[in-house]
């Protein structure tokens, strides 16, 4: 009896150790969500982060994603993460801005670095320098605008973030001119476009305009990038995305499968060939995430129809 007992129990053991030698080969992804920002609809940065941390999470592909709501205040949090992920407001407000040197510890380590939407916004500075060193880029005030646009898109480049993602259409607050790695260096464009003049038309301003990108869409017609990629010479990985002012654009498949397979592929993972999976996502779901309280007069038809439509376009 003692015999059974005891190759029972090594069973166990080697079932535990199994088990927990797979849980530590997990890779780590930390949410950091920003707080109620800008009304019901948009910024909802902790409705956002927890839709992706569920769908990094649902894929089931040795990822575990868990979201914070504002700056951690136990630094050890970092300990063992791949990649950070920032969805928050931007500018003097940004996140990181009170914690610049204490984050550069992680990021040494070649953790992975995801910036979403206003998060991709920090003042010229030591906050620019570090968001050049980490992400490749950064929205700087006078230099680049945040205009709202259509944007349509064709024609993706080859790269893990893009494997599964098909073109779409979407009216977003897409940031553009972004600062950027002087030539370039180690940066893969993603998203690319040229935004229509009519983008321009707001009087010069810290974040509307100014005669650089002016000259650089008007007289020029630069293609501007919306989405990047980045690979530090640690290792690190960083991917810098300008969408995202509209909750409702996550019910939008590929621009979801994007952002999803961008931020496990900056943590490290193989990104699976036909991209990581993405569950269908309603109208009335994607309000449920929200910070704020659901309008009485809000049209959730509306917005279905919309998404019904963007989803279409190019199935």
């Amino acid at each position: 009896m003692f015999e059974i007992f005891l190759k029972k129990l090594m069973v166990c053991i080697m079932f535990f150790v199994i088990a927990t030698a797979a849980s530590a080969q997990e890779k780590q992804v930390l949410f950091i969500a920003g707080g109620p920002s800008h009304g019901f609809g948009s910024h909802e940065h902790l409705g956002g982060s927890t839709l992706l941390a569920r769908t990094i999470n649902e894929a089931d592909i040795g990822v575990n994603a868990t979201v914070v709501s504002g700056w951690p205040e136990d630094r050890s949090i970092f300990d063992n993460i791949d990649a950070v992920v920032i969805y928050s407001d931007g500018g003097r407000g940004h996140l990181m801005l009170d914690h610049i040197e204490e984050f550069r510890e992680v990021m040494d380590r070649g953790v992975g670095l995801v910036n979403i939407h206003y998060a991709v916004e920090v003042p010229k500075g030591d906050g620019g320098d570090a968001m050049l060193g980490w992400m490749g880029g950064y929205f700087e005030l006078n230099w680049s605008v945040n205009p709202h646009w259509v944007l349509s898109i064709n024609e993706l480049p080859n790269h893990p973030a893009t494997n599964g993602v098909k073109p779409f259409e979407l009216d977003d607050e897409w940031y553009y001119h972004m600062r950027f790695q002087e030539n370039m260096k180690n940066i893969t464009p993603i998203i690319t476009k040229l935004p229509p003049k009519e983008s321009l038309i707001r009087e010069d301003g810290g974040h509307s305009n100014n005669p650089h990108v002016r000259e650089a869409i008007l007289l020029r017609e630069e293609p501007q990038h919306m989405a990047w990629a980045y690979e530090r010479n640690n290792g690190g990985r960083g991917f810098g995305f300008t969408g995202g002012h509209w909750h409702w654009n996550w019910g939008q498949e590929s621009f979801h499968r994007l952002v999803a397979n961008a931020i496990i592929w900056s943590a490290g993972v193989e990104v699976p060939e036909m991209g990581i999976s993405v569950q269908s996502v309603s109208a009335l779901e994607l309000a449920e995430m929200t910070d704020d309280p659901i309008p009485n007069d809000w049209d959730s038809k509306q917005i279905q129809d919309m998404l019904d439509k963007a989803n279409k376009i190019h199935d």
